[in-house]
Order: C-alpha cells, then structure tokens, then sequence
C-alpha cells in the first residue's frame, strides 16, 4: 500500500491554501489545491462539526485519507499543498464514487491533467 505524502499540520498552512489555492467542490468532498513549485506534495484534512460528532468525522477523514493514499499512488502530483474537507455525503458515498469525486476535483483544480 502507498504512503500517504506528508501532512500539513500548522493553521497557517490550512489557511493560505484556503486563501490562494484552487478550490473545487463535488458532492463528496471539498479540495483546495495550493501550487508550491519545486516542493513536496503535501495534504491535510479537515471535517466541520456540521457533519457529525468526532467519531462521524474522524471516519470522513479516514476514508479521505484512504482515497488520497490511492490517488498518489496511481499518479504522483509533486509541488502541492492540497487541503481536503469533508462534507456530509463523505460518510455515506459509495468508495468508487467518492474516488470519482477526488479525481474530479483534482482535474478541476489544476493538479491532474
């Protein structure tokens, strides 16, 4: 199994790809692609409390987590802070449509062709 590229993990980060990235939205999640040249890919995840409690959430981001893991693995994306928030149909959506929705949002965003 792949391994998941490196996290953000300050506020900072979370908020300057929120502020200047590529944001794209498809039913199952919300992705925000930050170009950073010549740098790593990293990611981060993020689930509001208007989705569920923290077991509701932290289950979104583990299937976000899952989703990314496979999407890297199929087609690497160096020089990218992506910042992944799930929504409410996150939990519920079937895998191959939430994978879908990934490679979507990725295109839409500018870091897959």
């Amino acid at each position: 199994m792949a391994r998941l590229p490196p996290r953000l993990t300050k506020r900072s980060e979370f908020l300057r790809a929120a502020a200047r990235g590529r944001k794209a939205a498809r039913p199952g999640l919300v992705l925000q692609a930050l170009p950073q040249p010549g740098a790593r890919l990293r990611v981060g995840f993020t689930a509001t409390k208007k989705i569920g409690g923290a077991v509701v959430r932290n289950r979104c981001k583990r299937r976000l987590r899952a989703a990314i893991r496979q999407a890297v693995a199929e087609a690497p994306m160096p020089g990218y802070d992506l910042v992944a928030i799930a929504r409410d149909a996150t939990r519920t959506r079937p895998w191959q449509q939430l994978l879908g929705d990934l490679r979507g949002a990725l295109r839409q965003a500018g870091v897959l062709p």
